[in-house]
């Protein structure tokens, strides 16, 4: 995905929000809940899956799978247009410390 369709699905977002008079609940804190709430119902779909199972998700299941992502990641968008955190640059500076922090094997 590159940074501009992610500017634009932020932009989407907001427009979404804003026409539905969404702004009053989506805090930071609030946003933060409803995101470990998403997460969780995305680790639904995996729990008392084996290793391999949960690699061959597919069909209906795979649907559910996919819209729990997205809703994961629009949570955190949501986040993200609230605190104006650019989430390319935050990711892009987190691999780097976690490039000094955990060292390549040769």
């Amino acid at each position: 995905m590159s940074k501009d369709s992610l500017e634009k699905l932020q932009q989407q977002l907001i427009e979404f929000s804003n026409a539905r008079h969404w702004e009053k609940f989506h805090s930071p804190k609030n946003l933060s809940m409803a995101l470990s709430v998403e997460v969780a119902e995305l680790v639904e779909h995996f729990q008392w899956l084996t290793e391999d199972e949960s690699r061959q998700i597919k069909g209906n299941k795979l649907d559910e799978v996919k819209e729990e992502v997205a809703d994961v990641l629009l949570y955190l968008l949501q986040i993200c247009n609230q605190l104006e955190i650019n989430p390319i640059d935050a990711a892009q500076k987190k691999l780097v410390k976690n490039a000094l922090k955990y060292p390549a094997i040769d």
